[in-house]
């Protein structure tokens, strides 16, 4: 009979470590996975929130284009709204800082002074933890993060500067409603109609500077200085004029630009205004 020598190496784990350190290490990938993968998803989602708003925000732009600028009466957009909620904020009167205000001041032709306030009322949107802000204010989209200084202007207003003839055209689009609304989030429906309250305002044979001023929200909640001033030195090739004018009632300065200036040769400066507001039907 022959006779097997048992090897001490050869002896089996118990099965019950064995499940242990697997059940250790699934339970560990979970833990990492929540830990450090679910956040990363949760931000990627919010980013992709984001850029979906910013393309309804450059629609509703377009909309309301059609709406100022030529004669189509009615426009009606469905936007979906996911990790945050958009709101209306209307105009409240010429002169109304509520939201911040742009402010134009000139001279006429017989040198008389003249002012023109334009309320920023705009369409806002604002992610759910409040660190994103995406608003379509003036003709313009901009986006500010709280938790970042400054913000960025993604579309840019209708405005013009031809130079051959000194003459600038500034359209100033507001938007208003008859009925207060709520905010809204998943699927909504805007409808919007071309407003009555249109008007023009042209000036010829300037030969006096053009001055803007941009008022941000007295709150500092909604501040788009950084945008509109990038807009008006880059793309209008305005200049600042220092010092910053300081509100009692304001939280931020108010930004002074010079728009143009006579430079002594060639045609005097025209000026052409128009202010467009947008009526609010449902929301």
């Amino acid at each position: 009979m022959n006779l097997r020598k048992c090897d001490s190496k050869e002896g089996a784990a118990s099965e019950a470590i064995g499940f242990m350190l697997i059940f250790a290490m699934v339970i560990a990938g979970i833990g990492l996975v929540t830990l450090y993968g679910y956040p990363i998803l949760l931000q990627q989602q919010s980013t992709a929130n984001e850029r979906i708003m910013e393309k309804n925000m450059i629609v509703l732009q377009n909309d309301m284009k059609s709406l100022a600028y030529k004669t189509v009466p009615f426009k009606e957009t469905s936007l979906k709204v996911d990790g945050g909620a958009i709101s209306l904020f209307e105009w409240v009167g010429p002169t109304a800082s509520s939201n911040g205000n742009i402010t134009l001041d000139f001279h006429d032709s017989l040198g008389n002074h003249l002012t023109e306030t334009f309320n920023l009322s705009e369409i806002r949107y604002e992610s759910t933890d409040g660190t994103t802000h995406i608003s379509l204010q003036n003709g313009a989209v901009v986006k500010r993060q709280n938790l970042v200084q400054g913000s960025v202007m993604l579309a840019e207003p209708r405005w013009f500067y031809d130079q051959l003839t000194n003459t600038m055209v500034l359209n100033f689009i507001s938007v208003n409603s008859t009925n207060t609304y709520e905010s809204r989030t998943g699927i909504s429906t805007i409808q919007m109609g071309a407003g009555t309250s249109t008007f023009y305002n042209i000036t010829s044979n300037i030969d006096q500077p053009i001055y803007l001023e941009y008022t941000p929200d007295p709150t500092g909640i909604e501040d788009y200085t950084t945008a509109w001033d990038n807009y008006l030195m880059n793309t209008m090739k305005a200049t600042r004029v220092l010092p910053d004018k300081q509100y009692p009632l304001n939280a931020l300065p108010t930004k002074r630009y010079t728009l143009w200036t006579y430079s002594g040769t060639g045609p005097k400066g025209t000026l052409v205004l128009k202010n467009t507001t947008i009526m609010i039907n449902s929301f």
